[in-house]
């Protein structure tokens, strides 16, 4: 018999990507070099316009792209994902690394690539303390409010470079204000330019959804700028760029410096970690694959931004937008990716000129027509249809992001989200269960009209593992089931099928509830009790106050004891 070698095993449970090509089917290659030829045509001008957008420049969003791209392809665990610089993290840049600059003077490039840095140690130890469920403390109703709130941020950080407008402030309202207030202002030739990409790319988006419409739009932008002399009328454009690649560097600042910067490395790893497995899941359930593997996207993004950080870059993330073009034209795995990174090394190595030319109004164009994408109104109707406690959240994710600092606005999604959950496990759904005339078992007798209890038995059954934080409601609510029967109650029978456990406070008040309710005269009985928690009953006590006669494995089971409790045995 074969047997794997350890050290086979643990390289193919570390680097899946790896052990993916080594099993790479022939037949996939061609989609594979298409959608990496296509992504890569449109990642160019996208990464550009969000090195504008991070403040670090047009040529370090393709800096930035070239770590990621091959060290996913070996780490990750979706076929699919690209990733890269992103607009989300590419703003939180920003929002975290302009006051950094302000205040201490330091220097900006090197602040950013320290914050990429500082992200992919944070993703490394989350792998290691596998923290991977907390990409699931960000529900649908957040992330699509915290998004719309990025979108608006990033159209109105691009309102002065697409216009020409002088914008002062800093602030939504204030930027905002800036731009209406000079509107005169603003210079022809470069808003006459954005408007004229805005409305080719939504063009080339409703007619052919598959072409390359951001580098069409930026090649197009910079042929008509050489024709009509833009930089001479005042249009301002990418510039010489430097020769090569950059160098592999250490970021270094004072120690106060980087404890300041980690504070925003904390949200940004949470928002674009939730970003990559949100979006790596979403790809892995349409296509139907193997399921992503959480900690392992820990792993492969921590070692991403390391890279992207020691190669002059700036924190990263997925772009939904890259994987989805991808996934449109035949991409079946990260060689996609690759195919991706030999282009656009080609791009920085050969054709710098042409880089050079590319319209700095036309990159602040495609970062604008990228937010129309973040913003989802029919999920937000859908929301509001849906569950009215969705909406909610869903606008007050996105108001809290416009009203506070960026990365107190991820902190706002964090706490609003982890709110959210801790209500429903703190307040759940509960029932009182009997019968249904002609409807088999037992049921919620809210639920059916003339549904029945059986008179001086109450079922009662609690949605929620028992805590510190329900204990108080569910005694409150397990006495009023009591109180609301007409007839006397002789046996509570407690349903404990959805209390996976208890802790220590739950099991002092699960007693105090026996003691009152013997002193009632009313049987405590407990009916499907899973075995974790009945090991847990029975070292706080109560198991033994119950007594093995009024423990069933079964609802049927304890109605029939219930109707035995008279009979002579």
């Amino acid at each position: 018999m074969l047997r794997h070698h350890p050290a086979a095993s643990t390289i193919a449970t570390v680097l899946p990507g790896l052990n993916r090509l080594r099993h790479y089917p022939a037949a996939w290659l061609r989609g594979d070099v298409v959608a990496g030829i296509t992504v890569a045509a449109y990642l160019i001008p996208q990464c550009m316009a969000y090195g504008e957008l991070a403040g670090v420049g047009a040529i370090v969003g393709l800096w930035a792209i070239l770590p990621p791209m091959v060290l996913y392809a070996l780490l990750g665990s979706s076929p699919q994902l690209s990733v890269g610089p992103e607009s989300s993290t590419a703003v939180m840049t920003a929002a975290a690394v302009a006051p950094m600059v302000a205040t201490y003077g330091s220097d900006y490039q090197v602040t950013a690539a320290l914050l990429a840095c500082l992200v992919g140690l944070l993703c490394l130890v989350g792998y290691i303390a596998r923290l991977g469920f907390l990409a699931d403390l960000l529900s649908k109703p957040i992330l699509i409010g915290y998004m719309a709130g990025v979108a608006v941020l990033m159209v109105v950080g691009q309102l002065g470079k697409v216009s020409g407008v002088p914008i002062q402030s800093d602030s939504i309202g204030g930027a905002v204000y800036d731009f209406l207030s000079h509107l005169s202002q603003a210079h022809l030739p470069t808003l006459t330019l954005s408007a004229f990409v805005l409305l080719f790319l939504f063009t080339v988006q409703s007619r052919f959804p598959t072409a390359p419409g951001p580098l069409l739009a930026v090649l197009l932008s910079a042929v008509a700028g050489w024709l009509f002399n833009l930089e001479q009328q005042g249009v301002a454009v990418v510039g010489e760029i430097a020769a090569g690649l950059p160098a592999l560097q250490l970021p270094l600042l004072p120690t106060e410096q980087v404890m300041h910067l980690l504070a925003a490395a904390v949200g940004v790893a949470i928002v674009g970690y939730s970003d990559n497995v949100l979006t790596a899941r979403t790809f892995a359930t349409r296509n139907r694959y193997q399921p992503i593997d959480a900690n392992q996207e820990l792993l492969a993004l921590g070692i991403a931004s390391l890279g992207t950080g020691l190669m002059q870059g700036f924190p990263i993330s997925s772009s939904a937008s890259r994987a989805a073009i991808g996934d449109a034209v035949g991409s079946k795995s990260q060689v996609f990716s690759l195919v991706a990174f030999g282009v656009v090394l080609g791009v920085l190595l050969f054709l710098r000129p042409v880089l050079a030319l590319f319209p700095t109004a036309a990159l602040g164009a495609i970062v604008i027509y990228a937010a129309t994408k973040l913003i989802d109104i029919p999920e937000f109707q859908r929301l509001r249809g849906f569950r009215q406690g969705d909406f909610v959240l869903a606008v007050a994710t996105t108001v809290g992001v416009l009203a506070t600092d960026m990365l107190v606005g991820v902190a706002i999604a964090v706490g609003l989200s982890v709110i959210e959950l801790f209500a429903r496990v703190a307040r759940p759904h509960d029932a009182v269960m009997g019968k249904v005339p002609d409807l088999a078992g037992l049921h919620d007798i809210k639920d059916w009209p003339g549904a029945t209890t059986i008179p001086g038995l109450v079922i009662y059954r609690y949605d929620a593992p028992l805590f510190f934080a329900n204990v108080t409601d569910f005694k409150r609510r397990a006495l009023e089931a009591i109180d609301a029967e007409t007839a006397p109650v002789e046996w509570f029978v407690l349903n404990a099928e959805a209390i996976a456990e208890i802790d220590i406070t739950a099991a002092d008040m699960l007693m105090e509830l026996y003691d009152e309710l013997a002193a009632r005269q009313i049987i405590f009985a407990l009916a499907r009790v899973k075995q974790d928690l009945y090991a847990q009953l029975r070292l706080s006590g109560l198991l033994s106050r119950i007594g093995p006669d009024h423990i069933f494995f079964t609802l049927p089971s304890a109605i029939q004891g219930f109707q035995q409790r008279s009979r002579p045995k």
